[in-house]
């Protein structure tokens, strides 16, 4: 019984966690890594053909979006999830695959021209396929026996549609124990989908820590009104509200917002206001959440549509499917709002968006979800009045606002609260899933709080469930420079043998090798890398090995 943290240990995404119990390789989530990368992550340790199940949290990317990747690399087993999470990750993950196809043809073009290597997506849309064709979908609250020795339960969280925490039951021999998986943990009073919910008990608890050090306003924030005085505002100094929004969930809150401020009449000088939702994804998301309203909606939303309100849909809502369709709404001087994709506008058409309003004192940036660190979501938010889009200057002289409080996520409080649901000791807590030190600043809370045992492992760190015994720390090799994304596909762990241990130290000197007790987390991916792709002779080896070594280390 062994569970390995892969990714989001010491980072915010990226989430991937690895159960070895009753003869079964299981991932918990499948996440791509999405803003800087602060740690060094090796990668599975085994390889993905080996891996039996995943077990899916829910749909966004940072916990979804490697599952394409892992099919390309020979997983064929079973993803197990809520069914709205797979009718999301349906679209969420050819959406995915459609960005890295379309990046490599741009980087290709522009390389041809250069002379550079052919650059490799990470994955096509045939893995995408691939992947959404291993969805199994359960529903919530029934107990599931997924083989001999383990049986999982999903349980609301509302963190977005869908999204679950996830109990493991697992049985080796004469030993049990179960484990849960918090995904993400939803933020109490959220419109459309229903508060999060406890689980009763757990011998260990991985809990997810993005706001694990703050604290959202105790006031009840009244979204609707602060959402319009920043229209009327916006709207009276003849500018556009952009907002840059997630697709999936955040994007379907603002038109529930819209739709009241409509409905109800707060803006009586512009009634006719226009919203454009530029995003493809988006479009179809919202589709998928009228499709599981009866399980997923909150009483106030079911309320709406028991008497024939789509909660989703105003007059003046216009949806842009088409490149073109996106570039005539920068063409339409009329006042009005933007809502469009990615949400820390580090990809997507809202860069362009952001190009054409940033710079106009009559515009708004309206925030309204996470900006992770060193996105240029957080730079907007942080102050920054010089940035650059597509090779071009841009001054930022429209107005950056956020709506305070929104958001997806329980703060500190909201994840204790959840914690203190299990009626049962807790053998240890295990903090995922958030900033470097936020990490360590909850495992210091949630000790504090519960008195039970917690830690905030580093990639790759390991813990033997079954003696409750931490086995390694993990990797804690801050990244240097900017990673090649088709690196993470020959990462493996393995324990070096004595050739490869001297065949390593051609390259490296003692400092650089890093390696404690023959446990070094990269290095035969490397090694093998070096036999498979540079020259056949010793010198070449040598020569073509040190470099390539440098951009790994």
């Amino acid at each position: 019984m062994k569970l390995t943290f892969i990714g989001a240990a010491h980072e915010v995404t990226g989430s991937c966690h690895l159960l070895q119990a009753a003869g079964k390789n299981i991932l918990i989530d499948c996440g791509m890594e999405q803003g800087p990368d602060l740690y060094e992550n090796p990668g599975l340790p085994i390889a993905a053909g080996e891996v039996d199940y995943v077990f899916l949290t829910h749909a966004h990317i940072d916990h979804s979006g490697l599952l394409p990747l892992l099919c390309k690399n020979g997983f064929k087993g079973q993803i197990l999830t809520t069914f709205a999470t797979a009718d999301l990750c349906n679209i969420m993950l050819r959406d995915s695959a459609h960005i890295q196809e379309f990046e490599a043809e741009w980087r290709n073009r522009k390389g041809r021209r250069a002379g550079v290597p052919e650059f490799e997506p990470l994955y096509v849309m045939a893995d995408a396929e691939a992947a959404i064709n291993l969805f199994v979908p359960c529903g919530y609250g029934e107990r599931l026996h997924i083989c001999d020795g383990v049986e999982i339960r999903f349980t609301d969280v509302g963190h977005l549609l869908g999204s679950a925490s996830i109990e493991v039951w697992i049985t080796e021999g004469e030993i049990s124990r179960k484990i849960v998986f918090s995904g993400d943990v939803g933020n109490a009073d959220q419109p459309i989908i229903k508060d999060p919910r406890c689980t009763d008990t757990a011998d260990y608890v991985v809990v997810e820590s993005t706001y694990g050090n703050r604290v959202h306003s105790s006031e009840k924030i009244d979204y609707v009104s602060e959402f319009t005085r920043i229209l009327k505002e916006t709207f009276d100094a003849g500018g556009n509200v952009v907002i840059p929004s997630f697709a999936v969930g955040r994007t379907q809150e603002m038109l529930y917002f819209i739709r009241e401020i409509k409905e109800h009449g707060l803006l009586p000088e512009y009634s006719d206001f226009e919203v454009y939702l530029d995003s493809p994804l988006a479009i179809e998301a919202t589709k998928v959440f009228t499709k599981n309203m009866r399980e997923c909606f909150d009483e106030e939303a079911i309320k709406l549509v028991d008497e024939g309100i789509n909660p989703l849909v105003f007059p003046g809502l216009k949806t842009s499917v088409t490149s073109d369709d996106s570039k005539l709404i920068n063409f339409i001087e009329k006042p009005k709002v933007i809502i469009s994709a990615s949400g820390m506008c580090d990809a997507g058409r809202i860069r362009h968006h952001l190009k054409h309003n940033l710079w106009r004192k009559e515009c708004t940036i309206l925030f309204v979800g996470y900006q992770a660190n060193g996105t240029l979501g957080r730079r907007l938010l942080e102050g920054e009045k010089n940035i650059k889009l597509f090779g071009e200057p841009i001054e930022v002289h429209a107005r950056i606002e956020s709506l305070h409080g929104i958001s997806g996520h329980a703060d500190m409080n909201g994840l204790i609260a959840w914690l203190k649901g299990f009626k049962t000791p807790l053998q240890h807590v295990f903090v995922v899933h958030g900033e470097d030190t936020v990490t360590e600043e909850f495992a210091q809370k949630v000790e504090e709080t519960l008195g039970c045992p917690t830690w905030a492992p580093f990639p790759n760190g390991e813990v033997d469930l079954a003696a409750n015994e931490i086995l390694n720390e993990g990797v804690r090799i801050a990244v240097k420079g900017k990673k090649h994304p088709r690196r993470k596909q020959t990462l493996h762990l393995s324990v070096l043998s004595q050739q490869e241990e001297d065949f390593w130290m051609l390259f490296t000197d003692e400092r650089e090798f890093r390696i404690k007790t023959k446990q070094n987390l990269k290095v035969r991916s490397i090694i093998l890398l070096i036999n498979g792709i540079v020259g056949n002779s010793e010198k070449e080896k040598i020569t073509d090995g040190r470099n390539l070594i440098r951009g790994f280390l």
